[in-house]
């Protein structure tokens, strides 16, 4: 009975190591097929990106210094041309410096957005913006216009009666 007991135990062994060698096998096989996959068709990065995953898309990478801090609204415009670029900050001058890397095919498409953004930026800044004090001043000769036809209207009413 004990040597059929452990004639059984050492099956299941072996059918376990038999099985946990084949379940590694497939494993390391669809490993190393994702891995190959990967290599072959590696994910682009598109839009805003490291200087790192820009230089290694293999174009030409070019550069434009601006100082304006306002980032978020360049953002905006390069994404709507469809421009991969990098931003890096340069902060040893003062005030910092913003370098844009981009691609060197894109340069055209950079131009355009380039002038969209500087047009954004000269408009919102000359935008004259109604003063409050002026606004104040009006509304407050409206209401003097309203309170004396109102009084005109009852020394009229009193008048008549």
């Amino acid at each position: 009975m004990q040597e059929e007991i452990e004639n059984k135990a050492v099956a299941l062994n072996i059918k376990a190591a038999k099985l946990t060698t084949s379940v590694l096998k497939a494993a390391l096989i669809k490993a190393l097929a994702e891995m190959e996959k990967q290599r072959k068709n590696p994910k682009i990065h598109k839009g805003r990106q490291s200087v790192k995953h820009l230089v290694w898309q293999g174009a030409g990478v070019s550069n434009i210094e601006i100082t304006d801090g306002n980032i978020k609204s360049f953002e905006k415009v390069a994404r709507k041309y469809g421009i991969d670029f990098a931003l890096k900050k340069d902060s040893s001058t003062q005030p910092p410096r913003y370098l844009v890397f981009f691609k060197s095919r894109d340069a055209d498409a950079l131009t355009a957005a380039f002038r969209e953004y500087s047009g954004r930026v000269v408009k919102d800044t000359f935008r004259e913006k109604p003063s409050i004090r002026r606004q104040l001043a009006k509304l407050q000769e409206v209401v003097k216009d309203m309170a004396k036809s109102i009084s005109r209207n009852k020394h009229q009413e009193v008048d008549r009666s």
